[in-house]
């Protein structure tokens, strides 16, 4: 039998112990640095509000048999609505680790610089965002909440800028 002060113990710090990690998981996901130019010819990138108010990119894990260009087009018109668009190249990729319950999960994401076309104000989101928006570039700089990916957010408008895409 356990002390009573061991049970006192266990009741009120015992609950929040999470599980060891039993599982190392790679998840490879895709997306993409959307922008495009407003009238006066400023760049606007598209952020997505997810479920916990972070500002990111879209962006979704690549299918069996699906690239990483592939998945991120696929993932822009699934969270955002943009299917016309013009997939314009790697820009790099970015990691994350988070834990799931007793898993730690190696995520690898491949980010590309993507033109959206069309009508650029048709966006709409998933029902899992609490929302989705065009930013002014440096709007969308200070609203972005992964250092990464604002880094790669900078290297896209010098890409931009430098082959006046």
């Amino acid at each position: 039998m356990q002390p009573p002060q061991l049970d006192k113990f266990k009741k009120y710090f015992g609950k929040g112990k999470k599980p060891s990690i039993q599982e190392i998981v790679r998840e490879p996901t895709a997306g993409g640095i959307i922008y495009r130019r407003t009238k006066n010819d400023e760049i606007e990138i598209l952020l997505i509000q997810d479920a916990k108010d972070r500002w990111t990119i879209p962006k979704g894990h690549i299918e069996e048999g699906e690239t990483a260009v592939a998945t991120a087009r696929r993932e822009i018109g699934e969270e955002a609505g943009l299917t016309d668009v013009d997939m314009l190249g790697w820009l790099g990729k970015i990691h994350f680790r988070y834990r799931r319950m007793d898993k730690l999960v190696l995520m690898t994401t491949q980010i590309y610089l993507v033109r959206a076309k069309g009508d650029t104000n048709s966006i709409q989101k998933e029902e899992w965002m609490n929302g989705i928006k065009w930013f002014k570039f440096n709007d969308a700089l200070d609203a972005i909440e992964y250092e990464d990916i604002a880094k790669l957010m900078l290297k896209a408008k010098t890409k931009i800028r430098e082959e006046k895409l």
